[in-house]
């Protein structure tokens, strides 16, 4: 059975279980970006976070953005993952592991899936601090309450 590379949790991420994933013989470089929980914000202290999505969505636009990476780094190999739910300070919410020939690829393909996650990727986050919350989101596509700039395929 062939492992999942893209999907939505409210367990824990573990690195170890991400990373080996992307790890292959012809692979000289893996990079990994771990997005935690920080405890300030624009100078805000924040409690913890909150993250919501679509999940059937969500996990279908990861993996677009994996087959985007495919597509414009042809020897990628990448697993991407995201935890919703509550988040504590110092959490991982997302972890991108891209393995490669050569390194600048990998850092290159991973910069991109982060940012592209949050462009198109329907998971929101609702900030807690001292005094008050706020959702917070960058998506371009989707956002609640308004309609989908696409169908789901």
């Amino acid at each position: 059975m062939m492992e999942e590379r893209c999907w939505i949790t409210t367990e824990p991420l573990k690195v170890e279980e991400v990373t080996k994933r992307v790890i292959r013989r012809e692979a000289g470089a893996i990079n990994t970006f771990i997005g935690t929980v920080r405890e300030f914000t624009k100078g805000k202290r924040t409690l913890y976070l909150e993250y919501e999505t679509y999940k059937e969505m969500a996990e279908k636009k990861l993996e677009q953005i994996a087959v985007e990476i495919e597509k414009q780094w042809p020897s990628a190999q990448v697993v991407i993952a995201h935890r919703v739910g509550r988040l504590d300070i110092t959490d991982i919410a997302v972890m991108i592991a891209v393995s490669t020939p050569h390194r600048n690829d990998s850092y290159e393909a991973s910069r991109y899936a982060i940012e592209r996650i949050k462009e198109v990727v329907p998971i929101w986050k609702k900030e807690h601090w001292e005094d008050g919350e706020e959702w917070i989101g960058d998506q371009k596509e989707v956002r609640p309450g308004v309609p989908l700039k696409e169908e789901i395929k």
